[in-house]
């Protein structure tokens, strides 16, 4: 099948609103729940464009997800440590320096509560220095526990989890592909395998899951802003933007809005200069599934 391009994404809210870089979107509670990285938030943004500053923070945000009992999971980048919020409080769960290097990149909370963070694994605000292969993806239990669950990853980033809880897919930004994992039942991930290898100018950021098993990717600075991935590596969908997309994530009342965080930049000077952050939303056919 020929790839369908689409070019109907709506601005949903501008920078005019406040926000610097948007991340991490997830859908609960009939709205957007996102990470503004460089304005240090968590925010929320509904069906209507209507937006709304949950909590800010004392550090710049990377990886968002819920607990059962509805509290907020959030990474603190730089200093690599995970905190929750109750609804009152901020408090640290755990300190993952010990086993990332520089900043903490994507993360997600599965249906036990645990969190899977990823590790960027060098200092990308340096250009002169090279990306490694040498990342990790960590699993915080509930009680704050912390281990190593997978290793030499190309800068892990957006992750999925499939409805059944058995499968994690994680976009290897660097690696330019979607890497596959068995979830055993301790958490622990096990017989990893591409899911799809991608072409050396696509390099998947956030990513969301579709209920056929599609994995539509933010491409930050390709040609296409935004695909949508089978699996072995068809690319059935793209979506132009005249901006970069750097994460998406499928809401509304049947899952079948796709949000997508987009910016001009990730540029922190330029961010701060001049933000060009917008988030754009668009129909699509299929719903969204899994987690997050």
């Amino acid at each position: 099948m020929p790839m369908k391009i689409h070019r109907n994404a709506a601005v949903l809210v501008d920078s005019s609103h406040g926000m610097k870089f948007t991340e991490s979107p997830r859908w609960r509670d009939d709205r957007w729940w996102f990470l503004d990285i460089h304005g240090q938030a968590i925010r929320t943004v509904d069906l209507q464009g209507r937006l709304h500053t949950v909590l800010e923070l004392p550090f710049k945000p990377n990886g968002l997800g819920f607990r059962r009992d509805g509290s907020v999971m959030v990474g603190d980048a730089l200093a690599r440590k995970i905190h929750r919020w109750d609804g009152s409080a901020l408090t640290q769960v755990a300190d993952l320096s010990a086993m990332t290097v520089f900043c903490l990149s994507d993360g997600i909370v599965d249906a036990q509560d645990r969190m899977y963070v990823g590790d960027i694994g060098y200092n990308f605000f340096n250009p002169a220095n090279p990306p490694v292969n040498t990342c990790v993806i960590t699993c915080i239990e509930p009680d704050g526990r912390a281990r190593v669950v997978a290793k030499d990853l190309s800068f892990p980033n957006g992750m999925v989890i499939r409805p059944d809880g058995k499968t994690l897919i994680v976009a290897e930004t660097m690696g330019h592909r979607l890497t596959a994992f068995d979830v055993l039942a301790d958490g622990s991930l096990a017989n990893r395998r591409v899911f799809a290898q991608l072409a050396d100018h696509v390099s998947p950021d956030g990513i969301a899951l579709d209920a056929e098993g599609g994995v539509w990717i933010a491409n930050p600075e390709g040609q296409h802003a935004v695909l949508r991935v089978l699996e072995g590596g068809e690319i059935a969908d793209a979506i132009e933007l005249e901006t970069d997309g750097y994460a998406v994530m499928l809401g509304g009342p049947e899952r079948r809005h796709l949000l997508i965080c987009a910016s001009d930049t990730h540029d922190p000077v330029k961010i701060a200069q001049s933000p060009s952050v917008t988030l754009r939303l668009i129909e699509v056919p299929v719903a969204g599934a899994g987690t997050p």
